[in-house]
């Protein structure tokens, strides 16, 4: 081990990898995207989140099977002993462009939640003041950084636990409101599939999206004490966490009001605080939302830089990036990464705002790969393993088997959507561009 380098620290505790995998699926996906996923699939949109749910769920439960049989491998460390390093390698960096984008466009999104409080104060200013803040939270030992996401994601929780009681609560008719009749809202206006089946599916690419972030556990494993005890409960526990939280608020929203009305409004989650006279709906709406925003970044921050670290020390990416701190934060990953998240504060900024719409649709492409690749990476090594762990993937090869189908069945609609042309373009194009690198610098390693 070379004299600047140490390994990473295992500060993390069950608490924090739970909420952290929480702070990565529940943001402004449920909280504005809502609305969107409505627009799409009207009430059978519910159907779409179990769906996801179910996929969600067979993901988790391959790499929780995984990090029992293979202690102190984390999710690039597992496609490359499946796969190799051209895999690897490209899965790797996909990974690493992925949570770049996610966390310049969360941390603009901060930027314009400030607004709302600062109006006077332009945005990229803020946007760079947030960035700032996070990349300073992520300098610290892993524990505090645990810390600091844990109750970030609890602001999270406890406003969406906060929502679903106020919620049920008018529709019980606790608290008055104007809603006389919550099933009419189901049935009416076109009925459960106001787009029929389709609309269904086109929610469905986008519930998927808004569920990425499950895998940070199987980023943070390295860093989590005793996780091959820990890590079977924790994924199991943000399977049913994150089904409640976003399945529950949907069935509120599309009992509360018409859904074809939702997307002409704010976020859906406004309206419900507005309808309980909660005095200060909006400022607390927006403070949770600030709040979601910057945790997502503060994951992405996390993401990139251990993403960087276990490619280092695969040989996919330069071995400068293997040097740590005393307390085992890898700085140069933390560095690089967030050079270019300024970067891109800034050239988003400046740029239209559909360019970094288009940007935006890179993730969901990344998501569907990242939990192929698991699925597959559990399917392979499944074969060699010769103990059987006490925590497995039950029906396996058919469950594997099914969300391959189900999530290449989402990645392939999404590919060939007309309105994500710009997107899969890209997407592709840095397929094939990082498929053409690999070969080079695998050549150039061995």
């Amino acid at each position: 081990m070379e004299e600047n380098q140490q390994a990473l620290k295992k500060g993390l505790l069950p608490r924090h990898v739970q909420f952290i995998a929480l702070a990565g699926m529940i943001g402004t996906g449920i909280f504005k995207g809502s609305a969107d996923t409505l627009s799409m699939a009207g009430p059978s949109v519910v159907l779409a989140y179990l769906a996801g749910g179910l996929l969600l769920f067979i993901v988790m439960a391959a790499l929780g099977e995984m990090a029992m049989m293979h202690p102190n491998l984390n999710v690039q460390n597992l496609v490359h002993k499946a796969f190799g390093f051209r895999i690897s390698f490209i899965v790797g960096w996909l990974y690493w462009i992925n949570w770049i984008l996610v966390t310049i466009v969360e941390l603009l999104a901060g930027g314009s939640f400030l607004q709302y409080w600062l109006p006077g104060v332009p945005l990229w200013l803020l946007s760079l003041i947030c960035g700032i803040v996070i990349i300073g939270i992520n300098l610290f030992q892993v524990k505090h950084y645990g810390e600091m996401e844990f109750w970030f994601a609890g602001i999270k929780i406890l406003a969406l636990i906060a929502f679903i009681v106020l919620g049920f609560l008018i529709i019980f008719g606790v608290l008055p409101s104007h809603v006389d009749d919550p099933i009419s809202n189901f049935t009416g206006h076109g009925g459960i599939f106001p787009h029929g089946f389709g609309g269904t599916i086109s929610a469905l690419l986008v519930v998927m999206f808004s569920y990425g972030g499950a895998e940070l556990i199987g980023v943070a494993v390295t860093e989590v004490k005793d996780s091959e005890k820990v890590l079977p409960k924790i994924i199991k526990g943000t399977v049913w966490r994150v089904m409640i939280f976003y399945v529950l608020p949907m069935l509120i929203i599309c009992g509360l009001m018409p859904w074809n009305e939702v997307s002409a409004k704010e976020s859906p989650f406004v309206q419900v605080f507005s309808l309980s006279g909660l005095p200060g709906a909006a400022h607390i709406m927006n403070l949770v939302l600030l709040t979601a925003v910057l945790s997502a970044a503060n994951s992405g921050i996390y993401a990139t830089s251990r993403t960087l670290y276990s490619m280092a020390q695969s040989g996919e990416a330069p071995k400068r990036l293997l040097k740590t701190t005393s307390t085992g934060i890898p700085i140069n990953g933390i560095m690089i990464t967030s050079f270019f998240i300024v970067v891109g504060v800034f050239l988003a900024y400046m740029t239209p705002e559909q360019v970094i719409g288009y940007l935006m649709t890179i993730p969901g492409f990344t998501v569907m790969l990242i939990w192929i690749g698991i699925c597959a990476a559990h399917l392979k090594l499944r074969k060699e393993d010769q103990v059987r762990p006490s925590f497995r993937l039950k029906w396996s090869p058919a469950t594997n088997i099914i969300a391959i189908a189900g999530l290449s069945f989402i990645f392939i609609s999404f590919l060939f959507n007309k309105d994500n042309i710009v997107g899969s373009t890209v997407c592709i194009a840095a397929v094939a561009g990082l498929t053409v690198i690999s070969i080079f610098a695998k050549k150039k390693i061995h």
